[in-house]
């Protein structure tokens, strides 16, 4: 499934661009993240728990940076494993980020992501799982908004 979209965050642009890759900035700000660690300068052990309707799963995934433009250009790639209960589901992803300041001194953040997902997940339609991530992206945009907010005051 390929998952497009553009957010908007009022804030600097290097301001933006060191939240996104601040572990603790973003365990608070991703929906059902419950860990995000630095292991390297590339590479994050993210622990994240989502539902879709009545099912639930907890991936485990490392998330490693392949392309770093700052302060406009982030590439990763991630890859992980169901580890609730159920099990046997899994996740892959690519995905481009690009940071943009708008003349507004705002900056537009649009991200492309390839994801494949088998396993409980799967089972849904395209419709239903893009509903659930433009859910998860209006979340993180307020998250990450009030952040920012949190660390220009």
């Amino acid at each position: 499934m390929r998952l497009e979209g553009k957010l908007t965050l009022r804030a600097p642009l290097q301001k933006v661009w060191d939240v996104l890759f601040d572990p603790a900035t973003l365990l608070s700000c991703i929906p059902g993240a419950e860990k995000v660690e630095r292991l390297d300068d590339r590479t994050y052990d993210c622990l994240v728990k989502q539902k879709v309707g009545p099912i639930s799963a907890r991936f485990k995934f490392k998330a490693t940076l392949t392309k770093i433009e700052p302060p406009n250009e982030i590439e990763f790639e991630g890859e992980g494993q169901d580890i609730g209960i159920a099990r046997g589901g899994q996740l892959r992803q690519k995905s481009k980020v690009n940071l943009k300041e708008t003349p507004d001194g705002a900056v537009e953040v649009s991200y492309v992501s390839d994801i494949t997902i088998v396993g409980k997940f799967a089972t849904f339609g395209e419709r239903i799982m893009r509903a659930k991530a433009k859910e998860v992206e209006k979340e993180l945009t307020e998250r990450l908004e009030n952040r920012l907010k949190s660390l220009a005051s």
